[in-house]
């Protein structure tokens, strides 16, 4: 939800609350002020009754604004509240009474003055109905010109949003927002930001620039341990002993090439040093890599089978199409057992990769763990899976393991 919607929704849940209250205040209050006004006017006609009487010696036969009744028997004294029926609309009318008595000619009578509050509650509604009109005009207008505002001076800031958006690391250059705005708080964030996307760019250049240095650096001393390695191998005169330690080293070499190229390729990916994209055809790809990988397929004896249906429109990199293919076909042999079951199917949607094997012995949300490895002997260097889920996510796939027990059938899913 916006901010604009959110402060826009506490702002009516307070404003009805306020009103709601306000409403019920407002109501009492005016309709006491009201009564206490008519308790004024009666007592006011009560003092115009005695100063007739001392004049006149005779009570008056009406007043104005209200009601005169007079009787011989007491009443109750003072003002009081009561409700009498209306003889033509036959409706409960109330009424504000004062009744005090009077001696006029010797006679001692009770006067009672009476004045209807019925125009004073259609009052208090239409003062009432006024007053939330005008308030919920208020509340109306002032919401619009919030909204108003609040587009005005959330401009800079949708300007901010859209350029962090467009925002590319690759490109190494800094965050183009304006720095000076009209409002203080938003050109402090942007100048944040702006300080913020020089240092992600500097310490990117660094970063690439080492991984680069590195993985050059190495590789030809490598390949110089191993080519040397391989040369002392086929010298014939070694004795048994240096023979043997000279085939651990060139073991070893071999599978710190292997760790080299395969945390080289995780750094690249990770850095997203692979910006080409190409239209690719997944199933030349996939041919292409079982036929690199037919003498492995042979020594194992699997049977491979293949349902093709329908290709997927794919934009990658050839070199990270060519690893993903290559490292899942490469999981499936290598735990696959002798003479298993190698099936993949490939739709527009997905490529499936099933093999026979064992099932696992460890948790398979740790399936994908850098350095994990089913077999703790084996000679690779257990960074596969981790290549082909950081491919995944590099271009927005899914990727997931299952394995069923009835077939003994592990697959992996790459949903595109």
């Amino acid at each position: 939800m916006k901010l604009l919607a959110t402060t826009t929704r506490y702002y009516l849940l307070l404003a009805t609350l306020v009103f709601a209250v306000g409403s019920v205040v407002l109501y009492y209050g005016i309709g006491l002020a009201l009564r206490e006004e008519v308790g004024e006017q009666l007592v006011n006609q009560q003092t115009a009754v005695r100063h007739r009487v001392q004049a006149t010696g005779r009570l008056p036969e009406s007043v104005s604004g209200g009601e005169l009744l007079l009787s011989t028997a007491a009443q109750s004294l003072g003002l009081r509240d009561t409700v009498i029926l209306d003889a033509v609309e036959q409706e409960p009318v109330p009424y504000r009474q004062l009744s005090f008595p009077v001696s006029a000619g010797g006679v001692r009578r009770w006067v009672t003055l009476r004045k209807s509050l019925l125009e004073t509650e259609d009052m208090v509604k239409m003062a009432l109905s006024v007053m939330l009109t005008v308030l919920a005009l208020l509340l109306l207008s002032q919401g619009l010109l919030n909204r108003w505002l609040a587009r005005r001076l959330w401009s800079p800031f949708q300007q901010t949003l859209q350029a962090l958006r467009h925002y590319d690391l690759q490109q190494q250059q800094p965050l183009h927002v304006p720095v000076h705005t009209s409002i203080d708080e938003f050109s402090e964030l942007n100048q944040a930001l702006l300080q913020m996307s020089q240092r992600l760019a500097a310490d990117y250049q660094s970063l690439k620039d080492f991984t680069e240095n590195a993985a050059h650096e190495t590789r030809t001393p490598l390949a110089i341990m191993q080519a040397k390695l391989e040369q002392l191998l086929q010298v014939g005169e070694l004795p048994p002993a240096p023979a043997a330690l000279v085939g651990e080293l060139y073991t070893a070499t071999v599978r710190l090439a292997r760790l080299h190229h395969a945390l080289t390729l995780l750094s690249k990916i990770e850095n997203r040093q692979f910006p080409q994209l190409v239209a690719l055809q997944l199933e030349q790809v996939l041919l292409n890599r079982l036929f690199q990988l037919q003498d492995f397929i042979e020594e194992k004896e699997l049977v491979v089978t293949c349902q093709v249906q329908g290709a997927p429109a794919l934009q990658m990199h050839p070199a990270l199409a060519d690893s993903l293919v290559g490292n899942l076909l490469q999981n499936a042999i290598k735990h696959n057992c002798r003479g298993g079951r190698l099936h993949w199917v490939l739709t527009p949607h997905e490529l499936a990769i099933r093999n026979t094997g064992p099932a696992l012995t460890q948790e398979p949300e740790r399936f994908f763990e850098r350095f994990r490895k089913l077999n703790p002997s084996s000679e690779s260097p257990g960074l596969g899976l981790s290549i082909v889920q950081q491919i995944c996510r590099y271009y927005g796939f899914s990727v997931h393991y299952t394995f069923s027990v009835p077939e003994a059938e592990h697959t992996l899913r790459v949903k595109f």
